[in-house]
């Protein structure tokens, strides 16, 4: 049996996405092989995809991928036949501190990734998916809900009663959004859109901004908090949104630098840095235990994800140019 797979040539570019097989080997000691049934897009995805960095050699796209295990290699007690299953960011950081720099091992990027339709890999590429979960709900985790979970609840120990800004209504943002008010928090939300922001409300966002209609959001912002400042900012924006985002925060407060959607370098108050004593730290997604207690806390408290469209996977290009548009509310996945 043939296995439908996206391939995608050196260099990246929509032109250059082609539909091909690629098979399964079967499993060796410590691997598993997956029927996999869905994939959800990224910004890290786009990049690659569209060619902003394109792979050096022909590689199968897409980090986040979500199925069904068929087959256990020797040794393998984690997983069974027949487990729903969700891939991990980075295969080879397990626990701990940062372990990985850039993406030579993130699947999609420097190795081939899960825009296919079955793959034998290391019981290390996968965790178990929430429990009731479909696959197209599953595969939203890998990137943009482990990227949130890790910057509020471990890197951060988000508690109740502390106030969340997160930006815009993408994946990470919504996921944000999500376990904040999983833990209890206060969330003060920003978009260019009223009609987003209203969803954004409609799932628990406590306080709204319009930052198309108000430029000093940050200062507005700390305002909501009666001028103590906000305890974490979800900064997605990148060099045009930090320095508000510095504004809106609290004196000690801690900031996630996770986005490049406002360019990739620009610059940055170090004044406002230091006099409030920021916690500014980069981070790209999680570890695999990190993921493993996300998907325990998702169990525990029944949350799912928010998924705005599902493309067949040969429609790959149709779904990034989806994405492009910025229409989009929580994410958009691919089914095979």
């Amino acid at each position: 049996m043939k296995n439908k797979a996206i391939i995608l040539q050196a260099g990246g570019g929509y032109d250059k996405v082609t539909v091909g097989t690629r098979d399964a080997k079967d499993p060796k000691v410590g691997e598993i092989s997956v029927r996999l049934h869905a994939n959800s897009l990224n910004y890290h995805d786009f990049a690659v995809v569209s060619g902003v960095w394109g792979p050096s050699e022909p590689r199968i796209p897409m980090a986040d991928g979500a199925g069904v295990v068929t087959a256990v290699g020797e040794g393998v007690t984690e997983f069974a036949v027949g487990d729903n299953v969700v891939s991990t960011f980075f295969p080879t950081w397990l626990a701990g501190e940062p372990l990985v720099e850039g993406f030579a091992t993130t699947p999609g990027d420097g190795v081939d990734g899960y825009a296919r339709e079955s793959v034998t890999a290391s019981t290390n590429a996968f965790t178990l998916a929430p429990k009731g979960w479909a696959h197209v709900e599953s595969s939203t985790l890998t990137t943009a809900a482990l990227t949130a979970w890790r910057a509020l609840m471990s890197d951060d120990h988000l508690k109740p009663g502390d106030t969340v800004l997160v930006q815009g209504t993408g994946g990470v943002s919504i996921f944000a959004l999500q376990f904040a008010k999983m833990a209890g928090a206060t969330v003060i939300a920003t978009s260019s859109s009223d009609e987003k922001l209203n969803r954004l409300k409609s799932m628990g966002a406590d306080h709204l901004i319009n930052y198309s209609k108000t430029a000093n959001w940050g200062e507005v912002a700390r305002e909501i908090t009666g001028g103590r400042g906000v305890d974490h900012v979800v900064e997605v924006g990148g060099p045009a949104t930090l320095d508000q985002s510095m504004l809106a925060a609290r004196v000690g407060a801690h900031i996630s630098v996770i986005g490049i959607l406002t360019g990739l370098s620009g610059e940055v108050s170090i004044v406002t840095a230091l006099i409030k004593q920021l916690r500014l730290q980069g981070l790209i997604v999680g570890n695999r235990t990190q993921q493993q207690d996300m998907v325990n806390a998702i169990d525990v408290n029944g949350m799912r994800p928010i998924v705005d469209k599902v493309f067949p996977l040969e429609n790959i290009v149709d779904a990034f140019k989806y994405q492009e548009s910025n229409k989009h509310f929580g994410k958009i996945c691919l089914e095979m």
